[in-house]
């Protein structure tokens, strides 16, 4: 039998670093009160994991909801990410320091690059690798990567990395990149997993949702969980984030897991890591 999923499970990455399994998302989450609020009021609700980026210059407001939510540092998981312009040795460890500076964490759990970038995937990847063994992160891993960008990244690397935060949901499942990563034990990690709301637009999820009580998004978050992989929706309403961690109280069947596998169209939402800049 499979273990009971709660709000508070985890996974193992490789480098034995545990990370909570649901986490909130913080894309397009406004600067200052607005991401402070959400952060905050899903930390009160049993979130531990909150994802943020440089990029979406709202990495302040977490830190302010991670140090006002009366937490210990070590109960909570912060994730940030390295923006495209700042890739390169010198200035991944630049921007890293800003990063830290604007968080006040102490450290980051996990540092992410945020998306490919063949020209200096060398230079990036060492400088995270001297981060995570001087202790300022405790994992590192990438966002966006597709299959041969994983394997340019492994040739390369002495630290493999530990997680892939990429586009996954229903409509795009991507199963070649899910075997591969399975194989090296690099761990799943789902954006957009209620694909920017479009689930509404899905007459099985509705089903399936109306047997359990549950709505589209509840279902498509419960079946990236039962799946084994992470999931970090975004939302910023109180009712909303409440509501995408209420998915711990029910379990898809395997007939309705697999009617779900079966809706992939590969349709992308976001950009494409192939077109995008590798």
């Amino acid at each position: 039998m499979a273990p009971v999923l709660t709000i508070g499970s985890t996974v193992m990455l490789a480098e034995r670093v545990e990370m909570p399994r649901f986490g909130l998302g913080t894309y397009k989450s406004l600067p200052g009160e607005e991401v402070e609020h959400s952060a905050r009021f899903a930390l009160t609700h049993g979130y531990r994991l909150i994802d943020t980026a440089s990029l979406y210059d709202n990495e302040e407001g977490v830190g302010a909801a991670v140090r006002a939510s009366g937490l210990s540092r070590d109960q909570l998981f912060v994730t940030t990410k390295l923006w495209n312009d700042d890739q390169g040795y010198e200035r991944t460890r630049e921007a890293f320091d800003l990063s830290l500076s604007k968080l006040g964490t102490g450290y980051v759990d996990l540092y992410l690059i945020h998306w490919p970038m063949r020209e200096h995937l060398k230079g990036t990847w060492r400088a995270m690798e001297e981060l995570r063994a001087e202790g300022r992160t405790r994992a590192i891993g990438v966002c966006n990567f597709l299959r041969p960008h994983l394997e340019e990244l492994l040739r390369i690397a002495d630290v493999p990395p530990a997680l892939n935060q990429f586009e996954f949901h229903p409509w795009l499942q991507q199963p070649e990149l899910q075997a591969y990563m399975a194989s090296n034990r690099i761990t799943l990690q789902a954006w957009a997993p209620i694909m920017r709301g479009r689930v509404s637009e899905i007459a099985e999820l509705i089903s399936i949702g109306g047997v359990h009580g549950k709505s589209p998004a509840q279902i498509a978050i419960r079946w990236v969980l039962q799946k084994g992989y992470s999931a970090i929706p975004k939302s910023v309403h109180d009712a909303r984030i409440a509501e995408n961690a209420d998915v711990f109280d029910f379990e898809l069947t395997e007939d309705q897991m697999a009617t779900i596998d079966s809706l992939d169209r590969g349709h992308r939402l976001g950009k494409d890591p192939h077109t995008y800049v590798w």
